[in-house]
């Protein structure tokens, strides 16, 4: 099924010849500190990258300035997120922190770490406490099934008016086959059904068909970041916290942001995202990066060899890594 899985993100490691600056609204996130001078900035500062893209080789992300090893390069906040069903009565419902039960601010069945977050998070979850999830939990748990529950959470942030029905438009899907497009129907009913039983009307519900379903689905697919909630400073700290990533079955959950999902895969990064206490994201850099270098992420354990990390980016992300690190067959 995975090898059915495409993505057209993948951009050369060079920046192209020819490029072409996406729209400023993809840097609403900023770089909080000025790390060249080590001191907070007054107000934030645009962070030193911009999204590029040609007509061969697909959008990126390129430094705008020399960046420093170990810099804050900039932090981004979901566009979606959800809990694993694993940690659900551990972490923030929100914003996926760490929060012990008994707090002042728990919600039914749900808790939030803070006043802050479940008056954000009051839009979606206003719709989805109406609802009896059962079915849909328990079909998603038998299937080991766990984007859909980030789509649900997309459909209630549009029924609450938070968001929009396109709000994931911008980014790649994966191409699904007819096959897996059918075994997402059972799904997408029960999560219709869940909320026309809630007292949503046929109306709000127009925007919740199949092709909806399944292309917020392919996207989420190649988009998402599972969480884990590591730090580290040194490149051997940051690269030993995604293998543990990569290899533990168990995460606090999944979320789905803009800007980091253009950043492209290398088997020798000189970025990576962490996250220290919640779903926040931080980009950080590896090892000293010049202007006009495109930045990278690693997507799987670097520390495999060759013929492992080439069958996983296959299967698991439908292309082939050309990285100079393959082509050397390191």
């Amino acid at each position: 099924m995975l090898s059915l899985l495409r993505s057209r993100r993948f951009a050369q490691r060079c920046p192209p010849k020819s490029k072409q600056l996406l729209t400023s609204y993809f840097f609403s996130t900023t770089s909080a500190t000025d790390h060249r001078h080590g001191s907070k900035c007054s107000q934030p500062s645009p962070p030193p990258i911009q999204v590029l893209l040609t007509e061969s080789a697909g959008r990126g992300v390129f430094a705008t300035r020399n960046i420093e090893s170990g810099e804050l390069i900039h932090t981004a906040r979901p566009m979606i997120s959800h809990p694993s069903l694993s940690s659900i009565d551990r972490v923030c419902y929100f914003c996926l922190k760490n929060t012990p039960k008994g707090s002042d601010f728990e919600a039914q069945k749900v808790l939030f770490c803070s006043e802050e977050c479940r008056e954000q998070a009051k839009g979606f979850y206003e719709v989805e406490k109406e609802a009896d999830w059962s079915a849909f939990v328990a079909h998603c748990q038998t299937r080991a099934l766990k984007y859909p529950f980030l789509a649900k959470r997309l459909a209630c942030m549009i029924l609450s008016g938070i968001t929009s029905a396109n709000s994931l438009d911008i980014l790649q899907p994966a191409l699904l086959s007819p096959q897996m497009i059918s075994q997402m129907e059972e799904e997408l009913g029960l999560l219709k059904s869940a909320l026309e039983a809630s007292g949503i009307t046929s109306k709000q519900l127009k925007f919740l068909t199949i092709e909806w379903y399944s292309g917020v689905l392919a996207r989420i697919r190649i988009n998402a970041f599972r969480i884990e909630l590591a730090g580290g400073c040194s490149y051997e700290d940051l690269l030993a916290s995604a293998a543990l990533s990569v290899e533990s079955e168990a995460a606090v959950g999944n979320a789905v942001y803009i800007l980091p999902s253009f950043y492209n895969h290398d088997c020798d990064p000189n970025s990576h995202i962490v996250w220290v206490e919640n779903v926040d994201a931080r980009l950080k850099a590896l090892r000293d990066i010049e202007a006009g270098e495109e930045l990278r992420i690693c997507y799987i354990d670097a520390s495999m060899d060759r013929d492992a990390r080439q069958n996983i980016l296959s299967n698991g992300f439908g292309f082939e890594c050309r990285c100079p690190r393959c082509l050397l067959n390191d």
